[in-house]
């Protein structure tokens, strides 16, 4: 009941006209950006975090919130359209909205996106008021081992749990570690890592390592290879909102979505992705006769199913962001830097120290989930004709506005060779395979994991045993040998048995 009270406190605080104003622009950049293929919302993100330096905090995080999980929403539209995703997790609704759009079914694909999608928003608004106090009460009882073996843990996840080769994950993971490292140790001032280099000594920005990872590698691939769409966008003919009978078939989609994507949205390293993937497939697994043989060819619950769970998965992945300071994707780790930056620091206090603040960016979600709802489907042709910019216009601008934000954080050309070094080293790490998401993950979490591992090893006087002596520490290092440990084994097992012979 108290969360309930909080909540509609923030309601009337985030409805401000200039709150208001902010949520209305995030969203509307975050579609936009997911519009465009390649242009997530974590290099949006990072380039817009020197232009809110000046904002009030509460201003500049819900306008960056807006961005979120308005590009998540995004980047449906160019799967339906195009087949053609604008964000990673937006990649399965493409097999059965490009289905449907090809059947002249586009309006109904993307409506029931939108509903989908605002959907997921609110449950998890919902959800974070029911679970967030939760958490906040568990991780009151977290010392420095504890909160230890949960940065631990949400890094051997990251690794464990991405796609493609556990071996690059894990290098992702040191290299992030690595930059983290770079410079002047807070404790014994001894320079690290910084080769003599008199500029090193600061470190190097964590927007800056996201700009260089992020905008700059998918830039320089697209303009590259360039782009082409030999079948071009789906005209937007027919009906654009679904029947009864559409309806029917998607609220317990909608419902499954709901729940998949808020639980894997809450699992440190893993975020919404795996959250539609799940959902995908758990709607495959339900569906019965002809509508599993649909599965592909254009079955709405392969649209309505992941789309709420992407949105469900981008607010739940805000839970442990806030009460435990452990980011659930690169995106949420980006904002737990925007915190810092802000001088909040996400965990346990940070309901207590500001919650005005921590509410009014709650309540925020439900007003640009709402903005968004109503924003899309009437301009979902002029974002469609975003599609049309030439590849080398469109990318040569984000590399422009990726050096400009670099210039911006130190005003120093030190700022802008890091980010071509950094970038060019992405550029080759992303061409070999190798993810950048846990990278940016490991940058962010690498700080917060050593300053509480120094505190636990001080406190216990140097025994490393404090980590397993403490009930809970204990618990928490079982789970994430189970966590982490599973999916390899899994890995290994299907590699020693070897394809299947039929």
């Amino acid at each position: 009941m108290e969360s309930i009270t909080h909540l509609l406190s923030g309601l009337v605080h985030a409805l401000t006209p200039g709150n208001v104003l902010f949520a209305f622009l995030g969203v509307l950049v975050g579609t936009v950006v997911g519009v465009l293929p390649g242009v997530g919302p974590i290099t949006a993100i990072s380039l817009l975090i020197p232009l809110s330096f000046g904002l009030d905090p509460a201003a500049g995080l819900i306008l960056l919130c807006g961005i979120y999980y308005g590009a998540m929403y995004g980047g449906s539209t160019t799967s339906i359209l195009i087949r053609t995703p604008g964000e990673v997790a937006s990649a399965v609704t493409a097999l059965d909205g490009y289905a449907m759009a090809r059947k002249g079914r586009a309006g109904v694909a993307l409506a029931t996106a939108a509903v989908g999608s605002y959907l997921g928003g609110i449950a998890a608004v919902l959800g974070l008021v029911l679970v967030a106090p939760l958490l906040v009460k568990v991780s009151v009882a977290f010392g420095s081992a504890e909160y230890t073996v949960l940065m631990a843990g949400a890094l051997a996840m990251t690794a464990s749990l991405i796609t493609g080769s556990r071996l690059k994950a894990v290098i992702s993971v040191l290299f992030g570690m690595c930059v983290a490292l770079v410079g002047t140790d807070s404790q014994s001032s001894v320079r690290r890592w910084t080769f003599g280099v008199l500029e090193l000594s600061d470190g190097v920005s964590i927007a800056l390592v996201a700009m260089a990872l992020f905008a700059v590698p998918e830039a320089l691939r697209q303009l590259s290879v360039g782009r082409t769409r030999p079948d071009g966008p789906v005209a937007m003919t027919g009906r654009a909102w679904m029947t009864r009978e559409d309806l029917r078939l998607s609220w317990p989609a909608y419902v499954r979505g709901t729940l998949v994507g808020f639980f894997s949205g809450l699992l440190p390293g893993v975020g919404p992705t795996l959250g539609t993937f799940a959902s995908y497939s758990l709607e495959k697994r339900v569906a019965r006769g002809e509508r599993r043989r649909l599965f592909g060819h254009g079955a709405i619950e392969g649209v309505a199913g992941p789309e709420t769970a992407n949105n469900a998965g981008v607010g739940a992945s805000l839970i442990p962001m806030m009460t435990l300071a452990v980011p659930a994707s690169a995106t949420s780790a980006l904002l737990l830097f925007v915190f810092q930056m802000y001088g909040l620091q996400p965990g346990p206090q940070l309901f207590n120290s500001d919650p005005d603040l921590v509410w009014t960016i709650v309540a925020s979600m439900i007003v640009g989930n709402t903005m968004l709802l109503f924003l899309n489907l009437p301009m979902v042709r002029i974002f469609v004709k975003l599609l049309t910019v030439p590849p080398p216009l469109l990318y040569g601008a984000v590399i422009v506005f990726t050096v400009l934000g670099a210039y911006a954080l130190t005003f120093s050309l030190s700022s802008l060779v890091l980010l071509l070094g950094i970038g060019l080293l992405g550029y080759c790490m992303q061409e070999n395979g190798f993810p950048l998401t846990p990278a940016i993950l490991a940058a962010v979490l690498t700080p917060l994991l050593e300053d509480n591992l120094r505190r636990a090893l001080i406190i216990s006087n140097g025994d490393w045993a404090v980590f397993v002596e403490r009930p809970l520490s204990l618990t928490l290092l079982v789970l994430v040998a189970l966590g982490a440990g599973v999916p390899t084994a899994l890995s290994v097992r299907r590699r020693l048995r070897g394809p299947r012979t039929t």
